[in-house]
Protein backbone atom coordinates (compact mmCIF):
# COMPACT_ATOMS: atom_id res chain seq x y z
CA UNK A 1 0.00 0.00 0.00
CA UNK A 2 0.92 3.48 -0.89
CA UNK A 3 2.45 5.57 2.38
CA UNK A 4 0.14 8.06 3.10
CA UNK A 5 2.41 11.06 1.98
CA UNK A 6 2.55 9.16 -1.78
CA UNK A 7 -1.61 9.18 -1.70
CA UNK A 8 -1.37 12.77 -0.68
CA UNK A 9 0.35 13.98 -3.86
CA UNK A 10 -1.57 11.62 -6.21
CA UNK A 11 -4.65 12.49 -4.56
CA UNK A 12 -3.42 16.29 -5.17
CA UNK A 13 -3.03 15.41 -8.67
CA UNK A 14 -6.31 13.99 -9.78
CA UNK A 15 -8.15 16.58 -8.11
CA UNK A 16 -6.42 19.78 -9.66
CA UNK A 17 -6.52 17.91 -12.85
CA UNK A 18 -10.67 17.74 -12.09
CA UNK A 19 -10.41 21.69 -11.03
CA UNK A 20 -8.01 22.54 -13.72
CA UNK A 21 -10.93 21.77 -16.93
CA UNK A 22 -11.35 25.41 -17.19
CA UNK A 23 -7.82 25.80 -17.84
CA UNK A 24 -7.90 30.02 -17.16
CA UNK A 25 -9.53 30.09 -13.54
CA UNK A 26 -7.30 30.49 -10.34
CA UNK A 27 -7.33 27.61 -8.77
CA UNK A 28 -6.50 26.77 -4.82
CA UNK A 29 -7.16 24.18 -2.49
CA UNK A 30 -5.26 22.16 0.09
CA UNK A 31 -5.27 18.18 -0.39
CA UNK A 32 -4.11 16.97 3.08
CA UNK A 33 -6.87 18.41 4.08
CA UNK A 34 -9.45 17.43 2.04
CA UNK A 35 -7.93 13.94 2.43
CA UNK A 36 -8.10 14.20 6.07
CA UNK A 37 -11.58 14.81 6.00
CA UNK A 38 -12.18 11.58 3.52
CA UNK A 39 -10.14 9.70 5.98
CA UNK A 40 -13.34 9.94 8.20
CA UNK A 41 -15.42 8.31 6.20
CA UNK A 42 -13.22 5.73 5.42
CA UNK A 43 -13.47 4.86 9.00
CA UNK A 44 -16.92 4.93 9.21
CA UNK A 45 -18.12 2.97 5.77
CA UNK A 46 -18.14 -0.15 4.72
CA UNK A 47 -18.27 -2.72 1.45
CA UNK A 48 -18.02 -0.82 -2.07
CA UNK A 49 -18.26 2.55 -0.32
CA UNK A 50 -15.32 1.79 1.66
CA UNK A 51 -13.87 0.47 -1.71
CA UNK A 52 -14.42 3.07 -3.99
CA UNK A 53 -12.65 5.60 -1.13
CA UNK A 54 -9.67 3.54 -0.82
CA UNK A 55 -8.91 3.94 -4.98
CA UNK A 56 -10.01 7.28 -5.08
CA UNK A 57 -7.54 8.10 -2.06
CA UNK A 58 -5.18 5.89 -3.55
CA UNK A 59 -4.54 3.64 -0.99
CA UNK A 60 -5.48 0.42 -2.72
CA UNK A 61 -1.71 0.56 -4.98
CA UNK A 62 -2.41 -1.70 -7.43
CA UNK A 63 -5.78 -3.38 -6.36
CA UNK A 64 -7.59 -1.17 -8.81
CA UNK A 65 -9.51 -3.15 -10.44
CA UNK A 66 -11.79 -6.29 -9.04
CA UNK A 67 -12.45 -7.94 -12.62
CA UNK A 68 -8.80 -7.51 -13.50
CA UNK A 69 -8.08 -9.72 -9.85
CA UNK A 70 -10.33 -12.34 -10.97
CA UNK A 71 -9.02 -12.95 -14.40
CA UNK A 72 -5.48 -12.92 -12.96
CA UNK A 73 -6.56 -16.05 -10.79
CA UNK A 74 -8.13 -17.55 -14.44
CA UNK A 75 -11.54 -17.25 -13.47
CA UNK A 76 -13.32 -15.71 -16.16
CA UNK A 77 -15.57 -12.43 -15.46
CA UNK A 78 -18.76 -13.97 -16.90
CA UNK A 79 -18.21 -16.94 -14.86
CA UNK A 80 -18.02 -14.59 -11.55
CA UNK A 81 -21.25 -15.07 -9.29
CA UNK A 82 -21.69 -11.22 -7.21
CA UNK A 83 -20.56 -13.61 -4.17
CA UNK A 84 -17.21 -13.74 -5.70
CA UNK A 85 -16.98 -10.48 -6.49
CA UNK A 86 -17.86 -9.07 -3.20
CA UNK A 87 -15.76 -11.51 -1.84
CA UNK A 88 -12.46 -9.96 -3.48
CA UNK A 89 -13.64 -6.90 -2.78
CA UNK A 90 -13.64 -7.36 1.18
CA UNK A 91 -10.47 -9.27 0.50
CA UNK A 92 -8.75 -5.68 -0.80
CA UNK A 93 -10.07 -3.57 1.81
CA UNK A 94 -9.06 -5.95 4.49
CA UNK A 95 -5.33 -6.53 2.69
CA UNK A 96 -5.48 -2.25 2.90
CA UNK A 97 -5.98 -2.27 6.29
CA UNK A 98 -3.72 -4.89 7.80
CA UNK A 99 -1.02 -3.96 5.81
CA UNK A 100 -0.90 -0.17 6.13
CA UNK A 101 -3.57 0.71 9.30
CA UNK A 102 -4.53 3.89 7.36
CA UNK A 103 -6.21 5.41 10.38
CA UNK A 104 -3.20 5.65 12.47
CA UNK A 105 -0.97 7.07 9.03
CA UNK A 106 -3.73 10.02 9.29
CA UNK A 107 -3.35 10.10 13.16
CA UNK A 108 0.28 10.46 12.53
CA UNK A 109 0.36 12.60 9.74
CA UNK A 110 -2.15 15.31 11.78
CA UNK A 111 -0.22 14.66 14.34
CA UNK A 112 3.13 15.93 13.05
CA UNK A 113 0.83 18.71 11.24
CA UNK A 114 -0.23 20.33 14.23
CA UNK A 115 2.60 19.80 16.56
CA UNK A 116 3.43 23.65 17.89
CA UNK A 117 6.19 25.28 16.56
CA UNK A 118 7.79 28.87 16.60
CA UNK A 119 8.49 28.70 12.90
CA UNK A 120 4.71 28.73 11.32
CA UNK A 121 1.43 28.15 12.47
CA UNK A 122 -0.44 25.44 10.81
CA UNK A 123 -3.53 24.21 11.92
CA UNK A 124 -5.69 21.00 10.03
CA UNK A 125 -8.62 20.46 11.52
CA UNK A 126 -11.77 18.23 10.34
CA UNK A 127 -15.71 17.86 11.55
CA UNK A 128 -18.49 15.58 10.86
CA UNK A 129 -21.75 17.28 11.75
CA UNK A 130 -24.62 14.68 11.57
CA UNK A 131 -28.50 14.88 11.88
CA UNK A 132 -29.54 13.89 15.58
CA UNK A 133 -32.34 11.18 14.67
CA UNK A 134 -28.57 9.13 13.55
CA UNK A 135 -27.19 7.47 16.84
CA UNK A 136 -23.27 6.51 16.87
CA UNK A 137 -22.27 2.98 18.52
CA UNK A 138 -20.16 3.61 21.19
CA UNK A 139 -17.39 1.60 19.28
CA UNK A 140 -16.89 3.78 16.45
CA UNK A 141 -16.93 6.92 19.01
CA UNK A 142 -14.46 4.91 20.78
CA UNK A 143 -12.09 4.86 17.23
CA UNK A 144 -12.82 8.48 16.79
CA UNK A 145 -11.41 9.55 20.58
CA UNK A 146 -8.26 6.74 19.59
CA UNK A 147 -7.61 8.50 16.68
CA UNK A 148 -7.64 12.23 17.79
CA UNK A 149 -9.04 12.35 14.02
CA UNK A 150 -12.00 14.13 14.25
CA UNK A 151 -15.14 15.99 16.40
CA UNK A 152 -18.56 14.26 15.89
CA UNK A 153 -21.45 16.37 16.43
CA UNK A 154 -25.06 15.92 16.51
CA UNK A 155 -27.40 18.75 15.03
CA UNK A 156 -30.68 19.45 14.13
CA UNK A 157 -30.44 19.63 10.33
CA UNK A 158 -34.21 18.16 9.63
CA UNK A 159 -35.64 21.22 12.29
CA UNK A 160 -32.97 23.84 12.31
CA UNK A 161 -31.01 23.66 8.72
CA UNK A 162 -30.40 27.45 9.55
CA UNK A 163 -28.86 27.29 12.98
CA UNK A 164 -27.21 24.42 12.39
CA UNK A 165 -25.27 26.32 9.32
CA UNK A 166 -24.44 28.95 11.39
CA UNK A 167 -22.74 26.85 14.19
CA UNK A 168 -20.53 25.06 11.40
CA UNK A 169 -19.69 28.29 9.96
CA UNK A 170 -18.80 29.84 13.32
CA UNK A 171 -16.55 26.99 14.22
CA UNK A 172 -15.07 26.89 11.02
CA UNK A 173 -14.30 30.62 11.26
CA UNK A 174 -12.77 30.27 14.84
CA UNK A 175 -10.61 27.28 13.73
CA UNK A 176 -8.85 29.50 10.85
CA UNK A 177 -8.41 32.35 12.84
CA UNK A 178 -11.27 34.25 10.88
CA UNK A 179 -10.10 33.58 7.73
CA UNK A 180 -12.89 31.00 6.04
CA UNK A 181 -16.34 32.43 6.71
CA UNK A 182 -19.56 31.34 5.56
CA UNK A 183 -18.32 28.18 4.41
CA UNK A 184 -22.17 26.85 3.98
CA UNK A 185 -23.74 29.43 1.65
CA UNK A 186 -27.57 30.15 2.94
CA UNK A 187 -30.13 27.73 2.63
CA UNK A 188 -27.37 25.00 1.57
CA UNK A 189 -28.28 22.45 4.15
CA UNK A 190 -31.76 22.25 4.01
CA UNK A 191 -31.90 18.76 3.40
CA UNK A 192 -28.74 17.24 5.12
CA UNK A 193 -28.05 14.18 7.04
CA UNK A 194 -24.50 14.68 7.33
CA UNK A 195 -21.95 17.32 6.65
CA UNK A 196 -17.71 17.42 6.55
CA UNK A 197 -16.58 20.21 7.21
CA UNK A 198 -12.51 20.35 7.46
CA UNK A 199 -10.52 23.44 7.87
CA UNK A 200 -7.09 24.43 8.03
CA UNK A 201 -5.37 27.48 8.20
CA UNK A 202 -0.96 28.51 7.94
CA UNK A 203 0.72 31.63 8.68
CA UNK A 204 4.27 31.59 7.60
CA UNK A 205 7.29 33.98 6.93
CA UNK A 206 10.12 33.53 3.92
CA UNK A 207 13.04 32.58 5.56
CA UNK A 208 14.41 35.60 4.09
CA UNK A 209 11.96 38.32 2.97
CA UNK A 210 11.69 40.26 -0.01
CA UNK A 211 12.76 44.04 0.00
CA UNK A 212 9.54 46.17 -0.09
CA UNK A 213 11.21 49.17 -1.55
CA UNK A 214 11.79 47.17 -4.64
CA UNK A 215 8.42 46.60 -5.08
CA UNK A 216 6.70 48.20 -8.32
CA UNK A 217 3.22 47.89 -10.67
CA UNK A 218 3.83 45.17 -13.26
CA UNK A 219 1.28 43.61 -15.49
CA UNK A 220 0.56 39.60 -15.71
CA UNK A 221 -0.78 38.00 -18.44
CA UNK A 222 -3.80 35.96 -18.09
CA UNK A 223 -6.89 35.99 -20.04
CA UNK A 224 -6.73 39.76 -19.61
CA UNK A 225 -4.05 41.90 -18.69
CA UNK A 226 -3.66 42.38 -14.80
CA UNK A 227 -1.76 45.57 -13.69
CA UNK A 228 -0.58 44.18 -9.74
CA UNK A 229 1.94 44.72 -7.46
CA UNK A 230 5.24 42.97 -8.21
CA UNK A 231 7.73 41.80 -5.76
CA UNK A 232 11.48 41.11 -6.34
CA UNK A 233 14.46 39.83 -4.09
CA UNK A 234 18.00 38.55 -5.39
CA UNK A 235 18.91 35.59 -3.19
CA UNK A 236 20.16 32.26 -3.45
CA UNK A 237 17.16 29.47 -4.17
CA UNK A 238 16.89 25.74 -5.27
CA UNK A 239 16.16 26.01 -8.87
CA UNK A 240 16.29 23.83 -11.64
CA UNK A 241 15.23 23.95 -15.36
CA UNK A 242 12.77 21.10 -16.67
CA UNK A 243 13.48 21.31 -20.07
CA UNK A 244 10.80 17.66 -21.28
CA UNK A 245 8.16 19.92 -19.79
CA UNK A 246 9.66 23.27 -20.62
CA UNK A 247 9.61 25.04 -17.32
CA UNK A 248 11.36 26.11 -14.33
CA UNK A 249 11.36 25.38 -10.96
CA UNK A 250 12.01 27.20 -7.67
CA UNK A 251 12.28 26.40 -4.28
CA UNK A 252 11.55 29.66 -1.31
CA UNK A 253 12.43 28.27 1.96
CA UNK A 254 9.65 30.03 5.00
CA UNK A 255 11.24 30.82 7.51
CA UNK A 256 12.92 27.50 9.87
CA UNK A 257 13.05 25.88 6.74
CA UNK A 258 10.08 23.20 7.55
CA UNK A 259 8.14 24.35 5.22
CA UNK A 260 8.96 25.13 1.35
CA UNK A 261 6.61 26.84 -1.89
CA UNK A 262 7.72 25.57 -4.81
CA UNK A 263 7.05 27.35 -7.66
CA UNK A 264 6.43 25.79 -11.54
CA UNK A 265 6.57 28.73 -14.48
CA UNK A 266 6.47 27.89 -17.88
CA UNK A 267 8.97 28.84 -20.13
CA UNK A 268 5.90 29.83 -22.47
CA UNK A 269 3.83 33.42 -21.03
CA UNK A 270 0.58 31.60 -22.42
CA UNK A 271 1.87 27.48 -20.93
CA UNK A 272 -0.65 27.59 -19.05
CA UNK A 273 -3.72 28.34 -21.01
CA UNK A 274 -2.66 26.27 -23.75
CA UNK A 275 -2.63 23.08 -21.39
CA UNK A 276 1.30 22.89 -21.46
CA UNK A 277 1.26 22.99 -18.23
CA UNK A 278 3.43 18.94 -16.76
CA UNK A 279 1.00 18.88 -13.91
CA UNK A 280 -1.93 18.64 -16.43
CA UNK A 281 -1.04 15.43 -18.05
CA UNK A 282 -2.46 12.57 -17.65
CA UNK A 283 0.86 10.73 -17.46
CA UNK A 284 2.43 13.18 -14.39
CA UNK A 285 2.40 11.01 -11.68
CA UNK A 286 3.65 11.45 -8.03
CA UNK A 287 6.95 9.82 -8.39
CA UNK A 288 7.55 12.51 -11.67
CA UNK A 289 6.51 15.64 -8.97
CA UNK A 290 8.38 14.28 -5.92
CA UNK A 291 11.69 12.33 -7.67
CA UNK A 292 11.87 15.03 -10.58
CA UNK A 293 10.11 18.35 -10.39
CA UNK A 294 10.61 19.15 -7.34
CA UNK A 295 13.27 17.20 -5.55
CA UNK A 296 15.98 19.01 -4.02
CA UNK A 297 18.63 16.33 -5.63
CA UNK A 298 17.36 17.47 -8.96
CA UNK A 299 18.22 21.34 -7.92
CA UNK A 300 20.98 23.98 -7.06
CA UNK A 301 21.17 26.54 -5.03
CA UNK A 302 21.66 29.18 -7.83
CA UNK A 303 21.55 33.03 -7.05
CA UNK A 304 18.47 34.39 -8.54
CA UNK A 305 16.64 37.44 -9.13
CA UNK A 306 13.16 36.45 -8.08
CA UNK A 307 10.16 38.19 -9.38
CA UNK A 308 6.90 37.24 -7.25
CA UNK A 309 3.98 38.79 -7.62
CA UNK A 310 1.90 39.85 -4.61
CA UNK A 311 -1.79 38.59 -4.91
CA UNK A 312 -4.65 36.68 -2.57
CA UNK A 313 -6.60 34.18 -3.91
CA UNK A 314 -10.12 32.58 -2.08
CA UNK A 315 -11.58 29.84 -3.94
CA UNK A 316 -14.64 27.53 -2.72
CA UNK A 317 -15.59 24.32 -3.89
CA UNK A 318 -18.39 21.90 -3.60
CA UNK A 319 -16.71 18.53 -3.91
CA UNK A 320 -19.83 16.09 -4.51
CA UNK A 321 -19.20 16.17 -8.54
CA UNK A 322 -15.61 16.33 -8.30
CA UNK A 323 -15.57 13.21 -6.17
CA UNK A 324 -17.82 11.29 -7.86
CA UNK A 325 -16.06 12.21 -11.46
CA UNK A 326 -13.44 10.66 -9.45
CA UNK A 327 -14.98 7.16 -8.96
CA UNK A 328 -16.19 7.96 -5.36
CA UNK A 329 -19.80 7.68 -6.11
CA UNK A 330 -21.56 5.63 -3.70
CA UNK A 331 -21.20 7.91 -0.56
CA UNK A 332 -23.63 10.48 -2.16
CA UNK A 333 -26.06 8.05 -3.04
CA UNK A 334 -29.23 7.31 -0.79
CA UNK A 335 -29.04 3.36 -2.38
CA UNK A 336 -25.75 2.99 -2.57
CA UNK A 337 -23.84 4.46 0.62
CA UNK A 338 -23.00 1.91 3.25
CA UNK A 339 -21.67 3.95 6.64
CA UNK A 340 -23.33 1.44 8.16
CA UNK A 341 -19.90 1.54 10.79
CA UNK A 342 -20.75 5.14 12.29
CA UNK A 343 -24.44 4.23 12.87
CA UNK A 344 -24.57 0.23 12.88
CA UNK A 345 -27.03 0.40 10.14
CA UNK A 346 -27.80 1.79 6.19
CA UNK A 347 -29.53 4.84 5.70
CA UNK A 348 -27.01 7.78 6.10
CA UNK A 349 -25.58 9.21 3.01
CA UNK A 350 -23.37 12.40 2.90
CA UNK A 351 -25.10 15.55 1.94
CA UNK A 352 -22.11 18.22 1.43
CA UNK A 353 -18.42 18.36 1.20
CA UNK A 354 -17.43 21.57 0.92
CA UNK A 355 -14.01 22.93 0.68
CA UNK A 356 -12.67 26.50 1.22
CA UNK A 357 -9.52 27.74 1.15
CA UNK A 358 -7.67 30.87 0.98
CA UNK A 359 -3.93 32.46 0.18
CA UNK A 360 -1.86 35.94 0.71
CA UNK A 361 1.07 35.97 -0.44
CA UNK A 362 3.06 39.79 1.04
CA UNK A 363 6.99 40.91 1.52
CA UNK A 364 6.36 39.12 5.05
CA UNK A 365 5.31 35.63 3.72
CA UNK A 366 2.09 33.57 3.35
CA UNK A 367 -1.28 33.53 4.95
CA UNK A 368 -3.38 30.33 3.71
CA UNK A 369 -6.00 28.80 4.57
CA UNK A 370 -8.63 25.51 4.05
CA UNK A 371 -11.68 25.07 5.12
CA UNK A 372 7.23 11.35 -17.12
CA UNK A 373 10.54 10.37 -17.60
CA UNK A 374 11.76 13.63 -18.45
CA UNK A 375 15.07 15.16 -19.01
CA UNK A 376 16.51 18.08 -15.91
CA UNK A 377 18.90 20.10 -16.31
CA UNK A 378 20.60 21.95 -13.57
CA UNK A 379 22.20 25.38 -13.32
CA UNK A 380 26.00 25.28 -11.86
CA UNK A 381 27.38 28.56 -10.14
CA UNK A 382 28.36 31.17 -10.19
CA UNK A 383 25.63 31.19 -13.29
CA UNK A 384 22.61 33.88 -12.00
CA UNK A 385 19.28 32.86 -13.33
CA UNK A 386 16.11 35.30 -13.83
CA UNK A 387 12.55 34.02 -12.42
CA UNK A 388 10.13 36.41 -13.00
CA UNK A 389 6.58 35.14 -12.67
CA UNK A 390 4.91 38.01 -14.49
CA UNK A 391 2.38 35.11 -16.15
CA UNK A 392 0.46 32.42 -15.10
CA UNK A 393 2.45 29.99 -12.63
CA UNK A 394 1.66 26.90 -10.15
CA UNK A 395 2.64 26.62 -6.50
CA UNK A 396 3.23 24.36 -3.82
CA UNK A 397 3.49 24.72 -0.29
CA UNK A 398 4.83 21.63 1.00
CA UNK A 399 5.91 20.23 4.73
CA UNK A 400 9.74 18.81 3.96
CA UNK A 401 9.84 16.04 6.45
CA UNK A 402 7.08 14.03 5.63
CA UNK A 403 7.37 15.88 1.55
CA UNK A 404 3.57 16.27 2.03
CA UNK A 405 1.45 18.68 -0.05
CA UNK A 406 0.00 20.91 2.07
CA UNK A 407 -2.07 24.26 -0.73
CA UNK A 408 -1.82 23.48 -4.46
CA UNK A 409 -2.72 26.52 -6.44
CA UNK A 410 -2.89 27.91 -9.55
CA UNK A 411 -2.35 31.60 -10.53
CA UNK A 412 -3.83 32.95 -13.64
CA UNK A 413 -5.48 36.23 -12.44
CA UNK A 414 -3.98 37.92 -9.31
Amino acid sequence: MMLLSDAVTQFALDMFRQFGKSKEDNIFFSPTNILSALGILLLGSRGNTKLQILKVLHLTDGTENTTERVQADHVSPEHCSSEMVQKSEQDIVLKVEKSGNVHHQFQKLLAELNKPTNAYELKITSSLYVENTFRFPEKFIDNIKKLDMVSVESVDFMKAPEESRKKINSQVEHQTNGKIRDLFPENSLNAATMVLANAGYFKGQWEEKFEEEKNYRGRILAEQDCIIYIMYIYRECNFALLEDVQAKALEIPYKGKELSRIVLLPNEKDGLQKGKSCIHNPSSTKSKLDKEWTSSKNMRMTRVHLYLPRFRLEESYDLQDTLKAMGMTDAFSARGADLSGMTGSRGLMVSKVLHKSLVEVTEEGVKAASATSMVISVTSSPIEEEFCCDHPFLFFIKQNKTNDILFLGRVSSP
